[in-house]
């Protein structure tokens, strides 16, 4: 035990004695050392909101074929306002059974996209009358009959 002792002692000896003897000209000429002075780190405004996200990549990849399949996963908050991991997962079957169910029945889609329908056309007597209620002021060209 003393002999580990007194080798491990030469050794930081040694080592020490390494570290003060200059090894060359290069370290001759950085002998003067300038250091920062105080540092403080200074506490964010209450009124201002921490913002992770602040700044954004400038880079902006194409979109390419993992777009379509990766989802960044929830954070944690999210898994909490959803109820957790586990009403989650019954979430995500139930989303799955009703989407084979609608594939398989082929029912229509719960939320169809809007069909414009024609605009009403009006008989020659409802023309008439519309002429003959019709103002100049609001852009009609005709005689207003009296």
């Amino acid at each position: 035990m003393a002999v580990t002792t007194v080798t491990a002692g030469l050794l930081l000896a040694n080592v020490a004695h390494a570290q003060q003897q200059p090894t060359g000209p290069a370290d001759s000429a950085n002998t003067h050392v300038t250091t920062l002075g105080e540092v403080r780190a200074l506490k964010p405004e209450d009124e201002v909101p921490v913002d992770l996200y602040r700044f954004k990549s400038p880079v902006q990849p194409q979109p390419n074929a993992f777009n379509r399949a990766w989802s960044e996963p929830p954070s944690l908050q999210e898994v909490g306002m959803r109820g957790g991991y586990l009403m989650m997962g019954i979430n995500h079957a139930i989303a799955g059974t009703a989407q084979g169910l609608h594939t398989l029945t082929r029912a229509p889609d719960q939320i169809q996209s809007a069909v414009a329908r024609p605009p009403p056309e009006l008989d020659a007597a409802a023309q008439r009358r519309a002429l003959q209620y019709c103002d100049p002021l609001q852009g009609c060209d005709a005689p207003r009959p009296e």
